[in-house]
């Protein structure tokens, strides 16, 4: 879908990204991830050429980005930032309906994109589409940014520290609420953040940066399990790797055949989560259960335990 090949960007004798490459999957989640200065807000700002690139190339399904004006490509990418970046003097249905007026969509196909938006991020079109951005709370305003972003129907997605600013609890939703988009949509997602736990919660693969280097590029257990160089093996967090594998596999991906004594716990549940139920609970093993209340077989501590092994 979107292959970044050799990408590189300089100002004057200062490199801020340095011969990056690597390929994003369609219909996935992609996030770059990295301390301040390392480059990964400027490589992602190079795929839609807000940043135009020194050296190296970006390609979109197969096309050279570089032969589209960059006015049209922006258009049929989606932009969210941190913060939201709406505009202030208009109400959150113009904020939403922006692009599709620039593409000119008739009046209906508009009104009528912006209303299934707001139903898809639980906000009442009759409340909120004639509201300006002072009058809704954080999240709320992070949501209609999204919803601008996605209101063309763009096929990428590219978002840079956009939950930052929002308060834990908010973060929480913010997230799962792209998630939920992602997967009704298939959008393709490239997005980055500074926080690993996020980009393990959001990431099919992770991409980690430093001094404007790409160092890894994988999934989220291979960077856990095998990570590339001592910085990659901070930023991912030794002393809690074990946890953090456990949190990338649900509990209906490693339940067992056959059931047992123990506590009920949802399919979709981490085995962190499982972890933490049955410690809690003083269990050796609980029982696993699908959306529709079917058993889909059990889970042990000693089961749980093997999976966190490196």
């Amino acid at each position: 879908m979107i292959t970044l090949e050799n990408l590189s960007k300089r100002y004057g004798d200062t490199t801020v990204v340095e011969d990056v490459s690597m390929s994003v999957e369609r219909n996935s989640i992609t996030v770059i991830v990295g301390t301040s200065g390392s480059g990964k807000s400027t490589l992602l700002r190079m795929i839609n050429r807000l940043v135009e690139p020194s050296g190296g190339r970006v390609l979109i399904d197969g096309a050279d980005t570089a032969r589209e004006p960059p006015y049209l490509l922006r258009r049929r990418i989606g932009y969210a930032i941190q913060g939201n970046g709406l505009f202030p003097h208009r109400t959150v249905a113009e904020n939403i309906a922006t692009v599709p007026r620039l593409l000119k969509w008739d009046s209906r196909r508009s009104r009528a994109r912006v209303e299934e938006l707001l139903h898809i991020f639980q906000l009442d079109p009759a409340k909120y589409a004639e509201a300006f951005p002072h009058q809704l709370s954080g999240g709320q305003q992070q949501r209609v940014g999204v919803a601008r972003a996605l209101a063309a129907e763009p096929a990428v997605l590219l978002m840079d520290e956009p939950f930052g600013a929002l308060d834990p609890i908010i973060r929480a939703k913010a997230q799962e609420d792209l998630l939920d988009i992602q997967r009704r949509f298939g959008t393709t997602v490239v997005l980055v953040t500074h926080d690993m736990d996020e980009a393990f919660l959001l990431g099919n693969r992770v991409a980690v940066m430093s001094g404007g280097k790409l160092l890894q590029y994988d999934r989220p257990a291979a960077l856990l399990r095998q990570p590339a160089d001592p910085f990659v093996a901070r930023m991912t967090g030794i002393s809690d790797r074990a946890m953090k594998l456990l949190s990338l596999t649900s509990a209906g991906d490693a339940a067992q055949p056959g059931a047992c004594a123990g506590p009920v716990v949802a399919s979709t549940v981490s085995l962190r989560e499982v972890l933490s139920e049955l410690l809690w609970h003083g269990a050796t093993a609980a029982n696993v259960v699908g959306a529709d209340g079917q058993p889909c077989g059990h889970l042990t501590v000693a089961a749980i335990l093997a999976r966190a092994r490196p």
